[in-house]
């Protein structure tokens, strides 16, 4: 009978010699260099488009972790996800094609390669590098406080993406999501019971908005998106006053996007008077500039004792999408400073100049803002009421009430 040998304290047995001659073997490890790469630049956050999820802890118990996965965007085998690509990376673990996912995201793409492409994944995982590297690189002076004014149009619904604000403010930061959004979509009322609730409730969140100790205080700047009827905007941009510095921002309709446009030539602006009153109290100041204001559109009431002056855009035919870079902006700042100027020069220390605006909203907002208080006139505005078919004065803005 033979002996019974245990080979529980035997020598393990000598590891096989690589073949030096075979090809080399591909493995998963990614590089420490590389894998420190991924996190920073991913800012430990979910790559995915629109998940963005912390990584560095649990969700739930909010526990200290690494619970983020590296994907491949071309799979590490050929047979993976993506992996037949025609021209698969020199270094399949390189920090270029991987992705820092949570396990769901992960799997979804995985499990679904022919929607989640290639190309797909690599824009997603350019644009969250892109979002992470300029919010990381903004300095403390780059803040600004978001103010949103939302008012129905008609029966146009008002709507500002948040995400189309972060785009329009960089490389400013807004201080707080979502910022400060005055509401009128809800206001009941209409005509002067609306415009008369609506003034109040502008007027009281921005007496709020710039109290000492607040966001606006902190940030010392505003960013404003506003979407409202016109008279509203010149009430608000009076409200407002230049105590603060403040950014305007147009919603563009070819994009529908709010960021200022850079590669387009900026626009001009020319004042005459259209027609000499007898009278040197009365005064009227159309703004041609998102559509022609003729004199014969004014109200019957604007009699051959009224001296009609016009701000209109120079060499170019007034429409709704003239206003597109910042410049714009600022040329109509200063060519409504030196009407005004010209206006106050020409007929003294009158009380109230009759406004006819068919401009776009930020314009809108400058023509209350711009207002000096004990120099300038106050503003009867007027706007364009189809209804009726003719304009119509909806309301004073008295820089005295600010």
């Amino acid at each position: 009978m033979k002996a019974y040998t245990s080979t529980f304290n035997s020598k393990p047995p000598e590891p096989r010699k690589q073949n030096l001659s075979s090809p080399i073997r591909r493995v998963r490890n990614v590089a420490p260099l590389d894998r420190i790469m991924l996190f920073v630049r991913a800012g430990g956050r979910c790559e995915f488009d629109g998940c963005n999820r912390y990584l560095l802890e649990h969700h739930l118990t909010l526990t200290e972790g690494n619970f983020a996965e590296m994907a491949h965007v071309v799979a590490f085998k050929p047979d993976g996800p993506r992996g037949r690509e025609e021209t698969r990376p020199a270094d399949i673990n390189d920090v270029n094609n991987l992705m820092l996912l949570c396990p769901q995201c992960h799997k979804l793409i995985d499990d679904h390669p022919t929607e989640f492409t290639r190309r797909t994944l690599e824009e997603y995982k350019a644009r969250h590098e892109r979002r992470i590297n300029h919010v990381t690189g903004l300095g403390p002076d780059q803040k600004t406080s978001v103010l949103v004014l939302k008012a129905n149009i008609g029966t146009q619904a008002v709507t500002v993406a948040f995400d189309q604000i972060l785009e329009a403010v960089s490389p400013r930061y807004p201080c707080s999501r979502p910022g400060t959004t005055i509401d009128l979509t809800q206001v009941d009322g209409n005509g002067a019971a609306f415009l008369k609730t609506a003034c109040h409730t502008i007027k009281r969140r921005i007496q709020q908005l710039l109290e000492p100790g607040g966001e606006v205080s902190e940030a010392g700047h505003i960013s404003l998106f506003a979407l409202a009827p016109i008279p509203l905007l010149v009430f608000l941009g009076c409200q407002l006053s230049n105590k603060v510095p403040l950014d305007l921002y147009q919603r563009h309709r070819d994009t529908e996007t709010w960021t200022w446009k850079r590669d387009a030539k900026p626009v001009d602006y020319q004042f005459r008077r259209l027609r000499s009153g007898t009278r040197r109290d009365k005064v009227a100041l159309v703004l041609s500039l998102s559509g022609t204001v003729r004199l014969r559109d004014l109200p019957r009431s604007l009699d051959s004792r009224h001296s009609v002056y016009e701000l209109t855009l120079k060499d170019v035919v007034p429409k709704t999408t003239f206003l597109r870079t910042r410049q714009d902006l600022e040329n109509f700042r200063n060519a409504y400073q030196s009407a005004l100027g010209i206006i106050v020069r020409d007929h003294g220390m009158i009380e109230k100049i009759h406004l006819f605006p068919a401009v776009p909203a930020p314009i809108a907002v400058l023509c209350g803002r711009e207002l000096l208080p004990k120099v300038h006139p106050a503003l009867l505005v007027y706007d364009y009421d189809k209804a009726k078919v003719g304009f119509i004065n909806q309301l004073e803005v008295n820089t005295h009430e600010r």
